[in-house]
């Protein structure tokens, strides 16, 4: 695990704040690092809210609250500079366009952080700062982002949006659990929170009838799965029972009979140039919207395809390549190999759901705060509390 020591005086402060806060109380998450969650919250308490109004790019085809992105994996022609982009797959281009990305992950870390300080201490300054965030995002029209992604991932010179630019929108997973926290808890005030779940619920308006949504949708890999990840929770959140009973669905009948192998593994990531990547990408989304998607009715971790293949197998196949990933056979990624694993949600949902310590003992050892943009990108849920806990320490 990777955070900075606090200073010894503010350390203090931090233990006054959170007295009270064993490691019995607060699941999974070590004194240590409750101390210094608290502590980086503290400090950026103030930060003003960055939304997609912060920057506009020229090449957008969209207006200046409609949220733009350019795919990762095209480059420019060496023999035609000028001229449309041509992939390469797996090699990020860092002169594309992803200010809006990386200011709706800012979004994610600000509101999951400060949520999780909000259940580690109750203090109603912390849900305030996620409200302003929210606030800015999602209601004021002048700095609000529109609830569609009709121009995410653009190729130059080939299209202005594509389906696949919705994968892009799973960092708002934790603002919209972040919502579900403080607004079940009462910390936000309901003229912020009915607004805002009105977003949301136009966005799954969008993610469900439009033709990229529906193109996302019934994509062959870990773009579907992402896709029912982030619209179970998005419907969860706006209580769309319709649009949950979809994804329960589209979850039983066609991701995991499609995506996964008898042994477990994903072929379909594994044959990209990615595989390690994509693969742990790939388990951490679907164990997510089986976190999300199940209730006292559904149970998603413990449901099997007739012929055997369940959530339980894929984290078995995972598991030691994450112990040990220098026994991974399907060679390197041919970027950011070094960079993986990380503290991945597969690890602890699986642990929890089959009552396998050995999994969230590995967690616990991994880092949970990773700095690299692309392994911050493929790791939308990063903020444990959210996950394990709905309301403050008592």
């Amino acid at each position: 695990m990777k955070y900075k020591k606090v200073e010894a005086g503010f350390l203090f402060l931090i233990l006054l704040i959170i007295s009270g806060c064993s490691e019995k109380e607060v699941p999974y998450i070590s004194n240590d690092e409750q101390q210094f969650i608290v502590e980086t919250v503290t400090g950026y308490l103030d930060s003003l809210p960055i939304t997609v109004t912060s920057e506009v790019c020229e090449r957008s085809a969209g207006g200046p609250n409609d949220f733009y992105s350019e795919g990762d994996y095209w480059w420019p022609d060496p023999e035609n500079p000028d001229g449309p982009y041509i992939q390469r797959d797996g090699e990020t281009n860092p002169e594309n366009f992803v200010a809006h990305r990386l200011a709706m992950i800012r979004l994610s870390k600000i509101a999951g952080k400060q949520t999780s300080a909000w259940l580690l201490t109750g203090d109603q300054k912390f849900a305030d700062a996620v409200g302003r965030h929210l606030e800015a995002w999602f209601v004021n029209p002048e700095t609000r982002m529109n609830p569609s992604l009709n121009y995410a991932q653009a190729i130059k010179g080939r299209l202005t949006g594509r389906g696949i630019g919705i994968i892009d929108a799973i960092h708002l997973i934790e603002v919209a659990r972040s919502v579900e926290i403080l607004d079940q808890n009462k910390a936000l005030p309901e003229s912020l929170v009915s607004p805002v779940k009105a977003w949301f619920s136009e966005f799954v308006t969008w993610l469900t009838t439009h033709p990229y949504g529906i193109d996302e949708m019934n994509t062959k890999n870990n773009h579907a799965t992402c896709w029912v990840m982030q619209v179970g929770m998005f419907a969860r959140l706006t209580e769309n029972e319709k649009v949950l009973e979809l994804c329960r669905t589209r979850f039983k009948d066609i991701l995991l009979p499609d995506q996964m192998a008898d042994d477990g593994s994903f072929p379909l990531e594994i044959r990209r140039t990615k595989p390690y990547g994509y693969s742990l990408f790939n388990l951490d989304a679907f164990m997510t919207a089986a976190e999300i998607l199940s209730d006292e009715n559904h149970n998603l971790y413990q449901f099997s395809t007739p012929d055997g293949k369940n959530l339980e197998l894929g984290a078995e196949f995972l598991f030691p390549y994450v112990e040990d990933k220098s026994e991974w056979p399907y060679g390197e990624d041919v970027m950011y190999w070094d960079e993986w694993p990380v503290r991945h949600p597969f690890l602890l949902f699986a642990g929890r759901a089959y009552n396998k310590p050995e999994f969230i003992e590995l967690w616990k050892t991994l880092d949970g705060y990773p700095e690299t943009q692309e392994v911050i990108r493929n790791l939308p849920i990063r903020n444990p509390l959210l996950w394990v806990m709905d309301k403050p320490v008592q």
